[in-house]
């Protein structure tokens, strides 16, 4: 089962058709938006379990990605391009590794341990009629939640 909770809107009265997947070794079910937001900012580098994160993306145009952004962590891409490239830059961080499409990001993924990226809904339910790679599917739960320390 697909589970994702869309909280509000950046774009308007877009619909989330994407979700958070993970390797299959990703012990985490759900996220805060709080924690979403901050692995894909790349301020977040590790699992809960001390293990590193590897964040994957896709292009900033690819229209996945946008929804994603907008819908999902209800921000507007350019503004994670801004702060990926402010990490990088000032020599505090570094950008995820960008993909060229939903297929290389679910291989990706599948493949790379502790990694986390996000797909459409139509392709993540491709693949699982396929049955061809294993990934988990990452829920965004609500703020309240009570291992939120940080929301």
């Amino acid at each position: 089962m697909i589970v994702f909770a869309p909280l509000g809107s950046a774009g308007g009265n877009l619909t989330p058709t994407s979700v958070i997947i993970a390797n299959a070794n990703v012990i985490e079910t759900s996220v805060s938006l709080y924690q979403a937001k901050s692995f894909f900012g790349m301020k977040q580098l590790q699992w809960s379990n001390g293990k590193s994160v590897r964040v994957f993306v896709l292009a900033d145009h690819h229209l996945t990605h946008i929804n994603f952004c907008k819908t999902i962590l209800n921000v507007f891409p350019y503004q994670l391009r801004v702060a990926w490239d402010r990490l990088v830059f000032s020599g505090t961080g570094q950008s995820p590794t960008q993909v060229n499409s939903e297929d290389e990001m679910l291989s990706r993924i599948a493949n790379t341990p502790n990694a986390i990226g996000y797909v459409s809904v139509q392709k993540l339910l491709e693949y699982e009629q396929k049955k061809t790679i294993k990934v988990n599917v990452i829920e965004i739960r609500e703020v309240g939640h009570a291992s939120d320390s940080q929301s």
